[in-house]
């Protein structure tokens, strides 16, 4: 058994946004981070390791410098990697992204015990759509917005969070499924691990390697492949300062109808 963890590597919007002049995310003057939700994928399936013993891979799709946060994962556990890079696969959207990730995926080989876990979304796009996609284009069961995961055989029973409440879901193996903050904190990366992680297996998968594949036309990946594109990107302006209002409810009642009435709101 095996746990196959797509991870991304995003700016880190906690800093200075660079924004080039034709409104897209200026990434080379940015610093970036492993995507949040994404390192609570990991510690998932870290976790089903530490119970089970099981392998956890985890695979980005990103530039040659991305092989440092795949470091960083393995000097956390983990216990192989996969960089998927190359010049063809630059200004994907989440459709060309997940045609990419479910083809490197399914080259690398899944088994009828394996899983594979997402973050739910990444911070510099918000969209949720590639873990999804990529179990729509592998033709697997999926579970999204997974708070707590338990493995029995050749079964998971996952509570998924809603706005709501949630929902206790059974899924067989293959499946995939995304996970939230809420399951979990991501564990740090320990001594041996750290000592030992250039010993552990990285691998690279440019479009040569992946060609073949059935989902890998070029006219579905890549910027040629996306049917979505960023018009603009922009830092929103600062909000001024609030005023709390002090005193008694109708005090405070009186005084905020007197100002909106100053401004004329009412």
């Amino acid at each position: 058994m095996k746990i196959i963890v797509t991870v991304k590597q995003v700016p880190d919007t906690s800093g200075r946004i660079a924004v080039n002049p034709d409104g897209t995310l200026n990434r080379a003057s940015m610093q970036t981070i492993i995507n949040p939700d994404d390192l609570n994928a990991i510690e998932a399936a870290l976790d089903l390791k530490d119970e089970l013993g099981c392998k956890v891979v985890a695979i980005t799709m990103g530039p040659p410098p991305a092989e440092g946060m795949l470091r960083e994962l393995m000097a956390m556990g983990v216990d192989e990697s996969i960089l998927v890079s190359g010049r063809e696969f630059s200004g994907s959207d989440t459709y060309a992204t997940s045609q990419i990730l479910a083809a490197a995926i399914d080259t690398y080989g899944i088994d009828e015990d394996d899983i594979i876990m997402s973050g739910r979304q990444a911070i510099d796009g918000d969209t949720a759509q590639v873990g999804p996609q990529m179990a729509e284009k592998l033709g697997l069961p999926q579970v999204s917005y997974a708070g707590e995961i338990k493995k029995e055989g050749n079964t998971l029973t996952i509570k998924r969070m809603l706005e709501d409440g949630y929902m206790t879901l059974r899924v067989k193996t293959p499946c995939l499924v995304t996970c939230i903050k809420e399951l979990n904190t991501p564990r740090f990366m320990n001594v041996w691990d750290i000592l030992h992680t250039y010993e552990k297996p990285l691998k690279v998968m440019d479009y040569e390697a992946l060609k073949d594949h059935p989902l890998m036309d070029k006219s579905t990946i890549g910027l040629q492949g996306s049917p979505t594109n960023i018009l603009t990107s922009f830092t929103p302006p600062l909000k001024g300062a609030g005023r709390i209002l002090e005193g008694s409810g109708k005090e405070t009642t009186d005084e905020l109808a007197g100002i909106l009435s100053d401004k004329h709101i009412i």
